[in-house]
């Protein structure tokens, strides 16, 4: 085409077309968006020869024929001169210097500098359109702006407000004329809320309102869990409903609950419901929920009412005399409970804590002591423990006891000791016996929950057993305690009181006869028999009293109870000592 061209311009000049040419419209810079038409305007005057545009000193074509670019024409009316160059729909590739020569005289119009604009491509975020992350992580986004001419700009948008901060970078394509631009914008865990959404908008010349792309942000969460219990408080053995209410991104997968940190098998919803006892109070319910991020576990404790239940058993104790003792119980209940020691049978209030301390315990403390609890308008509780003292023996028996003459007699004598006793003797005039059989005598010991008896034992009792004092004595390894014992005849006392009925009857039938007399008896003697009949019962009645006073005298008793006993008896079999005979 080269080698055509200057042939052509030989010929000119040789034929002499060299006539004034002038150029009324040359082609000016104009700035375009690519995509949009152009006109590059040439009007020739006084030429008639061919006419040429060059782009960048290379020549398109002849005249009208531009066929070596379909998206090129030159239009206007060639009578006049005119040769203007029509773009369609230009192109990157347009970009460039363009003339337009009057070949055949060498004209040239100025270069025209035509600059082609690009709009960015659509911007790109990565990730889009949802970007997720973990609660308390901050944000990175980066939004692409490419194949720009100029480069874009890019701004990001939220809520309608310009977020600042953003780095950038451009790089020069290989094409020498486009850039690509990279927005990276990074944004702390405070500044971001789950559903947000984040504008990312590229602008140019050639795209001044710009593209925008967007992104949604999901905040991804362990599940957020709140458990309720209705109703509250509650009375031990009503219905309970627990309920989880959990919100978790992504959603909750299941459900697991829990009672003291044993598995409940047969709830696995997010409603759980039951019979509550006393256990709840102290053993917290749990409901774990679970999405794919973890677990969030929730417990609650159900104010139930319920009466006293022992936490700590007190324990019995045994302490030395003079020591202290320190008993301790501790109960619980709901609501509030009430501690109250006392001692059994007694009604004092020794302590209001869960510790009750005795200072210095003497023998007599020892016993059973309770303690008690009380949740108003609930229930009672209580629990006895023992005080047992280490201290010496202490005998407590009847110091007169009976036997019957002539009969097997036995004395007793009862030994509280703690320790036990390790020595229990009887005596009297010159015997010691603790234990076995002496003659007539025989000691036994018998222990008991409440102590220790010991028992002697007398066959064929005589007069003087009802004369001899006897002694019960008992050791430990804190002292000793001695109880001193006298022995009386039984049988005199059942002998007085025949004697005094005896009496009375005789008195009695005294009286009888003589009222009897009385009414049989004249009216003529009614005078004496008045006087016998005053003067009768006075000499009776002083004789009853006579009597009567004989009998309750001690010695007199014992006098006449004496002799009755040798008289009924008759004497010991082998005369005895202070036998007689009637």
């Amino acid at each position: 085409m080269c080698s055509g061209m200057l042939l052509l311009l030989l010929i000119s000049g040789l034929l002499g077309f060299g006539g004034c040419v002038m150029f009324i419209q040359q082609p000016h810079d104009l700035v375009i968006v690519a995509g949009e038409p152009v006109t590059l305007p040439c009007t020739i005057i006084g030429y008639q020869g061919m006419v040429l545009w060059v782009k960048d000193g290379l020549a398109l074509g002849v005249n009208r024929d531009l066929s070596g670019y379909p998206r090129y024409d030159v239009i206007g009316d060639h009578s006049k001169g005119e040769y203007h160059l029509l773009i369609e729909r230009t192109e990157l590739v347009d970009d460039g210097s363009f003339e337009c020569q009057a070949i055949q005289v060498a004209g040239r119009s100025r270069p025209a500098q035509l600059t082609v604009l690009v709009p960015p491509d659509d911007p790109v975020i990565i990730g889009a359109p949802v970007v997720s992350l973990r609660a308390g992580d901050s944000l990175n986004l980066t939004c692409h702006a490419n194949n720009a001419k100029p480069a874009a700009s890019i701004i990001w948008i939220r809520n309608g407000e310009v977020i600042n901060g953003a780095a950038y970078t451009k790089t020069l394509l290989r094409d020498g004329k486009r850039e690509s631009t990279v927005s990276t914008l990074h944004i702390s865990a405070s500044n971001i809320e789950s559903g947000q959404q984040i504008t990312c908008r590229a602008s140019n010349k050639a795209a001044p309102n710009g593209k925008e792309a967007t992104v949604t942000i999901d905040i991804q969460h362990f599940p957020l869990v709140n458990l309720s219990v209705e109703p509250q408080p509650v009375l031990e053995g009503n219905l309970v409903k627990f309920h989880c209410a959990a919100k978790a991104n992504p959603p909750v997968t299941h459900y697991r609950w829990a009672k003291g940190g044993s598995m409940i098998t047969d709830a696995t919803g997010d409603t759980y419901e039951v019979l509550v006892d006393h256990s709840f109070f102290t053993e917290p319910v749990s409901c774990e929920v679970t999405n794919a991020l973890g677990s969030t576990n929730i417990s609650r404790n159900v104010d139930v009412y319920f009466g006293p239940r022992l936490a700590a058993e007190p324990q019995s104790l045994q302490v030395d005399r003079g020591s202290d003792a320190v008993f301790s119980c501790a109960w619980i209940g709901n609501p509030s409970l009430t501690i109250v020691w006392m001692k059994r049978g007694h009604g004092v209030v020794l302590s209001n804590e869960n510790t009750l301390t005795l200072k210095a315990v003497r023998q007599e403390d020892a016993g059973k002591y309770v303690c008690r609890a009380v949740v108003p308008r609930v229930g009672v509780g209580e629990k006895e423990v023992m005080l047992t003292v280490n201290g010496p023996p202490s005998i407590s028996s009847t110091q007169t006891q009976q036997a019957l003459y002539g009969e097997k007699g036995q004395i007793k004598c009862f030994i509280r000791s703690t320790p036990p006793p390790d020595r229990i003797a009887w005596s009297w005039k010159e015997t010691v016996l603790e234990s076995g059989t002496s003659g007539r005598y025989t000691v036994e010991t018998v222990s008991t929950e409440e102590g220790v008896i010991s028992t002697l034992t007398m066959r064929n009792i005589v007069p003087t057993d009802f004369q001899t004092i006897y002694n019960c004595t008992a050791w430990n390894s804190f002292g000793s305690d001695t109880e001193i014992i006298r022995l009386k005849e039984q049988g005199s006392l059942r002998l007085a009181v025949i004697i005094g009925v005896a009496v009375g009857a005789f008195l009695a039938l005294i009286v009888l006869i003589g009222t009897l007399g009385a009414f049989c008896c004249a009216r003529l003697q009614r005078k004496d028999m008045h006087l016998v009949m005053s003067s009768l019962p006075v000499s009776l009645s002083s004789r009853q009293r006579e009597i009567s006073g004989t009998v309750k005298s001690e010695n007199g008793a014992s006098r006449l109870s004496a002799r009755i006993g040798v008289e009924t008896v008759g004497g010991p079999a082998g005369g005895g000592e202070g036998a007689t005979t009637h």
